[in-house]
């Protein structure tokens, strides 16, 4: 059987408290399952059989996360770039995290081993 993941790249240049990254990987996570299951629910449907596997990664800077962004979509991916809001320790529409799939663990690791785990 396929495996299915999901995988989250956070911005380490940020400097997040855990507070703050947990949030901002939980908001990845849920809008990028959110956007899936309007494109692809199957994926999602035996990623949560499979029991939701998550992986979540670094990267060094804004400019890295965008590039995994293209990187991802290329390969028609179902992607969510998350956005901070501004009301604690981040300035507005500050560029945090990303959250690709649910999707086949195959595809998402054609761009995802060039990142270490967080």
């Amino acid at each position: 059987m396929e495996e299915f993941k999901q995988v989250i790249i956070v911005r380490k240049d940020l400097r997040m408290s855990k507070g703050k990254l947990a949030a901002q990987v939980a908001h990845a996570a849920v809008d990028s399952v959110l956007k899936v299951l309007r494109t692809k629910p199957e994926w999602v449907y035996l990623w949560v059989e499979q029991g939701q596997k998550k992986v979540v990664l670094a990267c060094a800077s804004e400019s890295d996360l965008l590039r995994a962004y293209e990187e991802f979509s290329k390969l028609g991916l179902p992607t969510s770039l998350i956005y901070d809001a501004g009301r604690t320790e981040l300035p507005p529409n500050t560029l945090t995290t990303l959250g690709v799939g649910p999707a086949p663990s195959n595809i998402l690791d054609k761009v995802s081993k060039g990142f270490k785990l967080l």
